[in-house]
């Protein structure tokens, strides 16, 4: 059974005194600054330099600072950037001015996880991962509620890195929801077979082979945009917030019926195994390899980003959106 904390379980305490500097000032980076600083602790920004993410901080009442001087004066510091960049961030910028007894603060596990970031062993390292984007974890926070998150710990020479996790995750409105501790080898898998083989690539495909089939069987594109893909939201939504049993009592018999029956039909065993693969590849590391570790893997994302726009799915779903049918 998970660990759960919650707001009677963690304390500002570790953070009251100490300076928390935000790497990074993207959905991510702004959303847990906002709310680290709203409160009351001490929020400072680091960036590489001018642009929209400075601006955009300087609109919220920040003066950014470089970097490598915001890490040097901060107590805590929350890693915020993308994955790819961040080792190289990490090394020109911030390994330097990391000192005893300073907190590294991870929203992803994957970085340590695979080694590309490999901190000093006299730095707390810990994970504080909102199961949620930025604006969403900024306009709980304003609701006074929270964004469900996860915590880990991979280094922890101060004997309370726990503790100063668990105050990051307060200072932002998580353990208003609730904390789940993990590890960072855990959230990490979890986190990319989950993208890979449902969120993101999963449902994407489903998506695709349905309009497909519909089209090339003679239905109208538009009837079949709205029926795969449009409608999807209101099942998601039926499911989020009462479970697949939720969904399926607020449908109609007929559907019901057919879902039961032909979707385990669809959705079979060879498709589990071929997730069961994905996530091989992910724990022996062959995919940060493919990601990460390849100096072409952003032309080939562009290559396959450019096709997804071109299909078919996209372009209907673009001109009924023109038309304000959706």
């Amino acid at each position: 059974m998970a660990r759960v904390y919650y707001d009677s379980d963690a304390s500002l305490t570790p953070l009251q005194g100490k300076r928390v500097a935000v790497i990074g000032y993207g959905s991510q980076g702004r959303a847990q600054a906002l709310n680290i600083r709203d409160s009351g602790i001490e929020t400072v920004i680091g960036l590489r330099g001018e642009g929209k993410s400075y601006e955009a901080a300087v609109k919220d009442g920040f003066t950014p600072l470089p970097i490598e001087e915001a890490v040097r004066i901060s107590d805590v510091i929350l890693m915020l950037i993308p994955d790819v960049p961040m080792p190289e961030t990490y090394k020109m910028y911030i390994e330097n001015s990391l000192t005893p007894g300073k907190t590294l603060v991870f929203a992803h596990g994957y970085n340590i996880h695979y080694k590309r970031i490999v901190p000093p062993p006299y730095v707390n390292v810990v994970l504080v991962a909102p199961k949620g984007p930025g604006p969403l974890v900024r306009q709980k926070y304003l609701e006074g509620r929270g964004v469900p998150s996860l915590i880990a710990v991979h280094q922890n020479p101060t004997g309370n890195a726990k503790e100063v996790a668990l105050a990051i995750a307060k200072a932002i409105g998580a353990t208003r929801a609730g904390v789940i501790e993990t590890t960072f080898q855990e959230e990490t898998e979890t986190d990319l077979l989950g993208e890979q083989a449902v969120l993101v690539g999963g449902v994407m495909e489903l998506i695709k082979k349905g309009f497909e089939v519909l089209v090339e069987n003679g239905y109208q594109p538009e009837l079949a945009y709205y029926e795969v893909c449009n409608e999807l939201k209101l099942i998601v939504d039926l499911i989020y917030s009462g479970g697949l049993m939720h969904m399926l009592r607020s449908v109609s018999d007929t559907a019901k019926f057919g879902g039961l029956t032909i979707g385990p039909q669809i959705i079979d065993e060879s498709v589990k195994q071929k997730m069961q693969e994905a996530l091989r590849r992910i724990k022996s590391g062959e995919f940060e390899k493919l990601w990460t570790g390849n100096p072409d893997a952003y032309k080939i994302l562009d290559k396959m980003m450019e096709k997804t726009e071109q299909h078919p799915l996209e372009v209907v779903g673009k001109r009924l959106r023109e038309m304000a049918l959706i």
